[in-house]
């Protein structure tokens, strides 16, 4: 009877469509010539019977009368060596002889290059990126995948048994703390490549919408499912954005506290000092301060900070810090009563 196509590709007869792409996916990722370059040769043989078997059982014996040729005769009925005259399985011909089903199989390239959308993926292939931008001035290409890794990745011994997912897309969102300590929403606009059901690829554009939850911290990470271009066989790539955290000219962040530092003379440090800050959520906060204020001193007013993610109605606390300027130089009399001053207390 010949090949037996159904064993080549390691399934029952009674496969369905889906266990036989599954079963052609991982062999065909095994036996690539370009995986198997110190057995080429033998590798070669293997990826055009795989690929010969897949064509065979996927293609052309779906048909029930081929079906019924291939299970009596096996690859030489499809093939056109035709059987007998009068054999079972043949109907008969306009001269009366019997009709033959002849197959041509595809190149073995070509069935490859349906599932995966690439003929070689191990090597030999061009620049995937492209340069138009994709997303708010990111590269087209990002939204894709890096060929060369998504095949090198997935093409272990049990890669076939389920579509490989392209590694996430990362891209930096810039927040200023403002952003962060009231919360707000961002909206990004991506453009990615679409697959229909022919496998024709166009282009779509999406409004991202972002929200950002007050006290967010850097490094917190938006996901977006699948929002990466799609490729026939890979499962499109999520798109992450990472939120990072833009200088304030006035506070610093320290975990769920604030820091600001104020300028005062040593006057203000000895004798006392008011402090007026506009906080993030534009209110004026004035805070006096009669102790001495020594350069290591700092003041902390309680739940003025950050507000606490998972505590939204809690906030850190504010931590005042002084940078006391010192006179460049004193006078004979202003240091003699500074000491008579500073002696007599």
């Amino acid at each position: 009877m010949g090949v037996d196509y159904y064993k080549v590709l390691q399934v029952d007869r009674s496969a369905k469509d889906d266990d036989l792409k599954k079963a052609y996916r991982k062999l065909a990722m095994k036996w690539h010539p370009d995986k198997n370059p110190n057995n080429k040769k033998e590798a070669e043989a293997k990826f055009k019977q795989i690929s010969e078997a897949y064509d065979v059982c996927f293609c052309v014996l779906s048909d029930p009368q081929k079906r019924a040729v291939y299970d009596q005769y096996g690859e030489e009925g499809l093939k056109g060596q035709v059987p007998p005259p009068g054999a079972g399985g043949f109907s008969g011909g306009s001269d009366g002889g019997p009709t033959t089903f002849r197959f041509n199989p595809r190149s073995a390239d070509d069935i490859f290059s349906e599932f995966f959308g690439f003929s070689s993926p191990f090597g030999g292939m061009g620049d995937m990126g492209g340069g138009r931008a994709g997303v708010s001035g990111f590269p087209r290409g990002m939204f894709g995948d890096d060929i060369f890794t998504s095949f090198r990745s997935g093409a272990g011994e049990g890669s076939g048994n389920v579509p490989r997912k392209s590694a996430p897309i990362e891209r930096t969102l810039q927040c200023s703390l403002e952003d962060l300590y009231k919360g707000t929403t961002k909206k990004m606009k991506i453009s990615r490549e679409v697959t229909d059901a022919s496998g024709r690829s166009t282009t779509v554009e999406e409004i991202l919408t972002i929200e950002i939850k007050p006290g967010w911290k850097k490094g917190t990470k938006i996901t977006f499912p699948e929002k990466g271009n799609e490729q026939r066989g890979i499962i499109p790539a999520d798109l992450v954005f990472i939120i990072d955290e833009k200088p304030h000219s006035v506070f610093k962040r320290d975990g769920n506290d604030l820091v600001v530092t104020q300028k005062i003379s040593l006057v203000e440090a000895l004798t006392g000092y008011t402090v007026q800050l506009t906080t993030l959520d534009g209110r004026n906060l004035s805070v006096s301060i009669n102790s001495i204020i020594s350069p290591t001193y700092e003041e902390v007013i309680k739940g003025e900070g950050m507000p606490i993610p998972k505590e939204p109605s809690k906030k850190g606390n504010l931590k005042v810090k002084f940078n006391i300027k010192f006179p460049s130089r004193l006078t004979s009399e202003q240091k003699t009563g500074i000491k008579r001053l500073l002696t007599s207390s």
